[in-house]
């Protein structure tokens, strides 16, 4: 028996992997929402900023022209920044046009600020800190200036909640995820594992399988159900090959049992005179007759195995069916009637190989031979059609015993014979036809039987 190493369940493989998958690529979209959520949280912080600072330049600036500075501007600045839950890293300023400063919390020299705003708001894209600056407009006359300035990392700082929320929210996910693809996997591998199980037995030799066909999806259904069609074909072709495979047997040892008591009575001069030659010539046609299935044999074989060569010629499809039928005519002799011919008005051409064609039409004709009813004298019918769709049919019709039903799909298979086949061969004459039909592109089958008699229809393509 053969072995896998590294073998792993489907259930193992699938939810392993997607779990895998799944981890990745919700750290993907974590990093990439945290990043979002801080440069949003950065932008709605700034545009607080900008309001607060807004309201602070609107109540410093004076009716008369003049910047005042509130002695409760501190408190107010405190307060907003609780209220809109700013940052304590804010730092404001306050000054003239002429850059003078006003006002400053934390506290500030007038050179301490001049350096701040240089080295922090010289580069707009400072990495350090970002600054909403809004000026103190009298009378729509600039007369100074509010800045506000915040930490870059203050500005993208996001609350332990929304990371714990953020960190549930992604757990749940990736559970549910996978609690679903473990499902779906032990769903679908449950009629696997069926299977799996019944093709073992089937390959013990055990065809009587209990196999449920109960699954709601269409798709495993219709595989439960053909792999249990699958067996139950195995089980009848099994049987049927054991059955057959005796009949073979017994009808290879009967000639060879009759030959040899024949000569073996000649030899010892049981009979003599015309006697033995009469014995002879039994003994012959029991030879001919094993010789015939022999050859049955080992025609069949070199088709299975792909050894015969098939020709594709262009063939005149009336002259060809006409000639063989008459051929097969003349050596039945008078002990059969003229089989009737349906020929079509317009000529075509037939793609095939001549000789193989013959085989099949002729093996038909003689089925139709064997198949003779007592009470009725025998009448065949050969019938050739073109189709629509590129092919030919010929069709051998007669008026013998028929088939029974329950050997109608048995008729094409290996050593098969049925109950009312008196032609005591080996059942591969059909089995050899089909192959040979295929072979040149086309099919025989089986049209209908009955009581009243059988079609066969061998069909062929026309050589366009």
């Amino acid at each position: 028996m053969y072995r896998v190493n590294n073998q792993t369940s489907i259930l193992s493989y699938w939810t392993f992997r997607y779990l895998i998958i799944l981890c990745i690529g919700l750290l993907l979209i974590a990093s990439a929402s945290l990043w979002g959520i801080r440069q949003v949280s950065m932008e709605n912080r700034m545009q607080t900023a900008g309001l607060l600072a807004q309201e602070i330049a609107d109540r410093v600036a004076g009716p008369d022209g003049a910047i005042h500075i509130s002695p409760d501007l501190e408190d107010l600045f405190e307060n907003r920044k609780r209220f809109f839950k700013l940052n304590v890293g804010m730092c404001l300023i306050v000054m003239d046009n002429d850059g003078t400063l006003l006002f400053s919390i934390p506290k500030l020299t007038q050179s301490e600020m001049e350096h701040k705003l240089n080295d922090d708001l010289s580069d707009a894209s400072s990495p350090d800190f970002r600054a909403a600056v809004v000026p103190i407009e009298h009378e729509g006359e600039q007369i100074g200036q509010v800045a506000l300035l915040q930490p870059k990392k203050a500005l993208m700082h996001i609350s332990s909640e929304a990371k714990l929320f953020l960190a549930v929210m992604l757990i749940s996910v990736t559970g549910l995820g996978w609690l679903t693809i473990y499902l779906l996997s032990r769903k679908l591998s449950r009629p696997i594992r069926r299977i799996m199980t019944a093709a073992k037995q089937i390959s013990e030799g055990r065809y009587d399988i209990r196999l449920e066909t109960d699954a709601k999806e269409r798709e495993i259904n219709e595989l439960l159900i053909s792999f249990k069609d699958m067996a139950g074909r195995l089980k009848q072709l099994e049987h049927s090959r054991a059955v057959m495979l005796a009949g073979v047997s017994h009808e290879l040892k009967t000639p060879v049992t009759s030959i040899k008591a024949l000569v073996h009575a000649v030899r010892e001069e049981v009979v003599n005179g015309e006697e033995a030659g009469e014995f002879l010539d039994t003994a012959l046609k029991e030879t001919e007759r094993l010789q015939r299935m022999v050859a049955d044999l080992l025609d069949y074989n070199s088709l299975a195995a792909g050894i015969v060569h098939i020709h594709h010629d262009r063939l005149a499809a009336v002259p060809l069916i006409s000639e063989i039928v008459y051929q097969w005519k003349l050596v039945q002799g008078d002990e059969v009637a003229e089989p009737e011919l349906c020929l079509p008005d317009k000529p075509f051409d037939l793609a095939g190989d001549p000789l193989r064609i013959q085989q099949i039409i002729v093996n038909l004709l003689n089925n139709c031979l064997h198949a003779r009813h007592p009470a009725r004298t025998l009448s065949i019918q050969v019938e050739l059609s073109a189709r629509d769709d590129g092919m030919a049919e010929i069709a051998v019709t007669d008026n013998g015993t028929g088939i029974k039903p329950e050997d109608r799909e048995l008729v094409f298979e290996r050593f098969f014979r049925g109950d009312n086949n008196r032609c005591r061969g080996l059942g591969l004459g059909l089995t050899f036809s089909l192959l040979l039909a295929r072979s040149m592109g086309g099919n025989l089958a089986l049209r209908d039987s009955s009581e009243e008699g059988s079609t066969f229809v061998l069909t062929l393509p026309v050589q366009r």
